[in-house]
């Protein structure tokens, strides 16, 4: 085995700035939410097109993801990295600039199409600078509780700034923070030159990957609106399998392939991407749930909102930083991701006992506590073995893939706990006569019946992790040069 190349001496400042861009990306999913009803009133946006002003964002990113990794890998990290940032900020002032409907939807839609450049970039950059296994425990585990309690924060920041300022300041509010992370890179980034793909783009694999997710995302929004037995929501999915299975024929037949097939049929990295997209369905109900709980049911305005989440924060940085950062070097990553994922489900489990006058202290605090502990603890080794054997070459795609996985499984999660909750809440009502004064409870039964689908969606994403994920403890440096070498250390990533 070669020996690896010297640490870069600024790899810590260099963290700094890559976790500010990854932090900026994860928090603009929630910011946005917080600030969509003043905008929808500012700008006379329609009830109907008000959910493109998410669906733009989350299309373009969740389509481009493996164009942009593939990008990554064959322009420079550091580069698209960098284009990524001003892309981004850019297309932030255009939105909180927006006069019109139209002006708004453009500017998500070009916000989600530089963050698929930008956040594949920034994962495999971490990749790529922290070889030392103590040391790539520690980075990545502060970039993974970022990562993590990311989007609970944006509802805090969302909601001060929405509550304080004004709707548009929660996407101008990018732009300084790109601004510094970009001069951050620029001055302390450093990329390995012989970690490149040369290799030509695959044309058609980008055709039918960006069409194929596309529809995929799309499918399950227009599922969410207009029913899962619509013949637009059946159309969507067959039009997704039919484009995604072409794409998978493509791919094991073109000579540089857009997404290698070596990437996703490694067990281990199989066995990531699966249970984290599974888990990310369950999280992104749960998110959803609780703020209309907290804030439709028990009357809490968006900042106390966002601080009734902080606990949930706290347990994802104590998971990750104390718990899954401390022990992946010393245990195999399934004995982390296993139980942390049941004692998210029980957390969850708890949270099923909603009720309209629950106390906050004795049931939502201790569920979210065992929420972010559980899923701080497996996120940790789960994102550090998805490029587990990965070649170089292919770190940047590896990376899109984790995202690809959580954006999708987001998708799905809120589309699919949001309809069991609305069909819940309305079966309950008239079977308690349609009476108008039991609205609440009603409700309040459609996000327990839903809470109960993700303790089954977490409990199997335990069962995957227990039953794919075989490596051992990481404790080893990275060579990154042979495919599916089982004592070889992954190259660790963390996605949005």
């Amino acid at each position: 085995m070669s020996q690896p190349p010297a640490p870069h001496p600024k790899r810590w400042t260099a963290l700094v700035f890559i976790a500010l861009a990854q932090l900026m990306v994860v928090l603009d999913a929630t910011i946005v939410n917080i600030a969509l009803p003043s905008a929808q009133q500012d700008l006379g946006i329609t009830d109907g097109n008000r959910q493109w002003v998410i669906t733009a964002y989350t299309l373009a990113f969740g389509g481009l993801l493996l164009l942009g990794g593939r990008i990554a890998d064959m322009a420079g990290r550091k580069r698209t990295f960098i284009i990524g940032l001003i892309g981004f900020a850019a297309a932030s002032a255009l939105g909180g600039a927006a006069v019109n409907t139209g002006m708004l939807l453009g500017a998500r839609a070009l916000q989600g199409a530089f963050g698929a450049l930008l956040a594949p970039s920034a994962l495999s950059l971490l990749a790529v600078t922290f070889t030392e296994a103590k040391e790539r425990a520690k980075a990545f585990g502060i970039f993974g509780a970022i990562a993590g309690g990311g989007g609970a924060l944006g509802l805090i920041l969302g909601g001060v700034l929405t509550q304080y300022l004004d709707w548009r300041w929660a996407l101008y509010v990018n732009v300084p923070i790109a601004v510094v992370a970009a001069a951050g890179a620029i001055a302390v980034v450093h990329e390995p030159a012989d970690s490149r793909n040369s290799n030509r783009l695959d044309i058609p694999g980008v055709v039918l990957a960006t069409l194929g997710l596309v529809s995929l995302v799309y499918g399950f929004t227009r599922a969410e609106s207009d029913g899962w037995g619509a013949g637009v929501t059946i159309g969507l999915f067959v039009a997704a399998a039919v484009l995604l299975a072409g794409f998978a024929l493509v791919e094991g037949k073109v000579k540089a392939p857009l997404l290698p097939l070596r990437v996703v049929t490694e067990r281990n990295r199989a066995g990531v991407y699966l249970s984290l997209g599974l888990a990310v369905i369950g999280m992104f109900g749960l998110f959803l749930f609780l703020t209309y709980y907290l804030q439709i049911i028990k009357g809490y305005t968006p900042i106390q909102t966002g601080l009734a989440f902080l606990p949930m924060i706290a347990g994802m940085i104590t998971g990750s930083t104390q718990i899954g950062a401390r022990l992946m070097t010393r245990v195999p990553a399934r004995r982390l991701m296993g139980p942390g994922f049941l004692v998210a489900a029980l957390g969850m489990l708890i949270l099923t006992q909603l009720k309209v006058d629950s106390s906050y202290a004795a049931l939502v605090l201790p569920g979210q506590i065992l929420l972010g502990l559980g899923m701080g603890t497996s996120f940790m080794p789960a994102m550090s073995l998805a490029t587990h054997g990965v070649q170089p070459r292919d770190a940047g795609v590896a990376s899109a893939m984790v995202n690809t996985s959580q954006q999708v499984g987001g998708s799905i999660g809120t589309a699919l706990l949001n309809t069991i909750a609305a069909s819940a809440t309305t079966s309950w009502l008239v079977s308690h006569g349609g009476d108008p004064k039991l609205v609440n409870q009603a409700a309040v039964h459609g996000y327990a019946t839903a809470i109960w689908w993700a303790v089954g969606i977490l409990a199997l994403s335990s069962a995957i992790a227990f039953t794919f994920v075989n490596a051992g403890g990481q404790s080893t440096v990275v060579s990154g040069s042979s495919e599916g070498a089982e004592d070889e250390v992954p190259v660790p990533v963390i996605a949005h």
